[in-house]
């Protein structure tokens, strides 16, 4: 039997390369992951939801539509307490231009320069949508709790994993290694929670 192709509506080769892990660590066999960059494009629609929720349907919704796949899409981001849960679902743009995670992050630091370190608790949120064209919608979420440290460290990962020191680890998100960060980030719980419905979609 061929592979069931599943839409993730990214180009980001390591949320990709994040799902085939999970997919392969659940043993769910036949379905084939493929990116944004692996079908023909179609208009976007802005992410201009108020919460990860809004935005990862808004994407799965979009890439269901375009591409008569099943969609997974992700929307996250941190929240950090001492600024009111900001960036939140503003954190891919925080410093006002999309993606730029070194001035991103520079921003972050810079807004807590003062803030002590008992003030500095934060947490990674991750909200998945899963979208099968005419059938069903699934949304999950995960959380991956920590502090933001005082200056980068680490060479793996990316976004703000350089700064973020997770409750249940002594090294930032970007010193773990990909299976060590799998097992606990928050795009890999809110992952892991959409086993059951990629596990059904597979058949």
């Amino acid at each position: 039997m061929a592979d069931t192709r599943l839409l993730v509506a990214s180009r980001n080769a390591k949320k990709l390369a994040e799902l085939r892990r999970v997919l392969a660590d659940h043993d769910v066999a036949g379905i084939e992951i493929v990116g944004l960059d692996e079908i023909p494009p179609f208009p976007e629609t802005p992410e201009t939801g108020a919460t990860f929720e809004e935005n990862a349907l808004l994407k799965a919704r979009d890439g269901a539509v375009a591409s008569g796949l099943s969609c997974v899409a992700d929307d996250s981001g941190i929240a950090v307490d001492a600024l009111n849960g900001m960036p939140g679902v503003l954190s891919a743009r925080w410093s006002g231009s999309h993606g730029d995670d070194a001035a991103n992050t520079d921003l972050l630091l810079g807004q807590l320069a003062d803030v002590p370190d008992e003030r500095r608790t934060a947490r990674f949120v991750s909200v998945c949508a899963l979208v099968v064209p005419g059938g069903t919608e699934t949304v999950v979420r995960g959380e991956w709790p920590g502090v933001i440290v005082h200056a980068p460290r680490g060479e793996g990962g990316f976004g703000y994993d350089p700064v973020f020191l997770p409750a249940d680890a002594d090294r930032t998100a970007a010193e773990l290694t990909p299976a060590e960060k799998d097992a606990r980030s928050h795009r890999g719980r809110a992952l892991r929670q959409l086993v059951p419905a990629l596990r059904a979609l597979a058949g």
